[in-house]
């Protein structure tokens, strides 16, 4: 089956120095760089996907801001396909399904942010299509969250969807993996 790389939303907005910055994003975005660059060299085309909202009251992600950016490690090169979304779920009133069936992908992999709301939307969608799908789970980030008054670490909140994913969705597997395989 023909594979696609999505890189989800790995954005300035999300870097120390956004306004939303994630724990492990630069050791993210690092090994995300190192599945794009595979994906580039063995054909796998690479399709980048940017949140931005139109509201310029908008606490984050404000079309035209340097926060709204892809970061530039990570930056799509050539034709590669940017599809800009303006809701969590990447699929919703986009472009993606069609520009995934123009590339003939039948296989998911994906990488990028923020694990537990735009990578959850865009792995449960896409297995809902029927993608097999697969997460590289050292190529996400999140950030720590609060819940009823308990504060919940980063790496948990990581490691929960990563075994919810594993449970129902797909595979995960770290980008060693993915790339020795």
């Amino acid at each position: 089956m023909k594979q696609g790389l999505v890189v989800v939303d790995l954005q300035n907005e999300y870097l120390p120095t956004g306004k939303l910055p994630l724990s492990g994003i630069e050791a993210a975005v690092a090994n995300a760089r190192r599945v794009i660059d595979h994906a580039r060299q063995t054909g796998i085309p690479v399709f980048h996907i940017r949140h931005e909202s139109d509201n310029a009251q908008a606490p984050i992600f404000v079309k035209g801001s340097s926060g709204v950016q892809i970061q530039p490690a990570v930056a799509p090169e050539g034709d590669e396909p940017v599809i800009v979304k303006k809701h969590i779920n990447a699929f919703r009133d986009t472009d993606l399904r069609k520009q995934l069936d123009a590339f003939d992908v039948q296989d998911i992999v994906v990488v990028g942010a923020m694990s537990h709301m735009c990578i959850d939307a865009v792995v449960r969608a896409a297995a809902d299509m029927g993608y097999p799908v697969t997460v590289l789970h050292d190529a996400c980030a999140t950030l720590d969250l609060t819940f009823n008054g308990v504060n919940v670490p980063a790496a948990q909140v990581h490691a929960a969807m990563m075994a919810a994913f594993e449970f129902g969705y797909g595979t995960v597997k770290s980008v060693d993996d993915y790339l020795s395989a």
